[in-house]
């Protein structure tokens, strides 16, 4: 999976907006479930949204919900992050993942997924 960012380097300051993308190669993206995690410094990895392979099914965190939306493109192997009204904790690493399980649920949990990004830095200033 390669993860990449609307704003160079990802920087931009609280209020903000930014995309985040990430497309798949290597396996049938559409048989898989997607989902967005993050780690800021000194913390553990969090999850932040998920999209099941239907793209119908959406799952976020209550950190995130009413500001960032998860979406997909099957069509271009391309799962997006929106992320809206940012806020100087949402600074962090944000890394995509692909899982096969169809329990929208269990995407939580990072040890249900098969296939890691490696990660794109966002920084939000106050």
């Amino acid at each position: 999976l390669m993860c990449s960012c609307s704003v160079w380097g990802g920087l931009v300051q609280a209020g903000g907006s930014l995309q985040l993308s990430c497309a798949a190669s290597g396996f049938a993206f559409n048989g898989y479930a997607v989902g967005w995690f993050r780690q800021a410094p000194g913390k553990e990895r969090e999850f932040v949204a998920a999209v099941h392979r239907n793209s119908r099914n959406t799952l976020a965190a209550d950190s995130v919900k009413g500001r960032f939306t998860i979406s997909r493109d099957n069509s271009a192997n391309t799962v997006y992050l929106q992320m809206n009204n940012l806020k100087p904790e949402d600074t962090a690493t944000y890394d995509c993942a692909a899982s096969r399980t169809i329990i929208l649920s269990s995407l939580r949990n990072r040890s249900m997924y098969a296939y890691w990004g490696k990660g794109t830095l966002v920084t939000v200033s106050s």
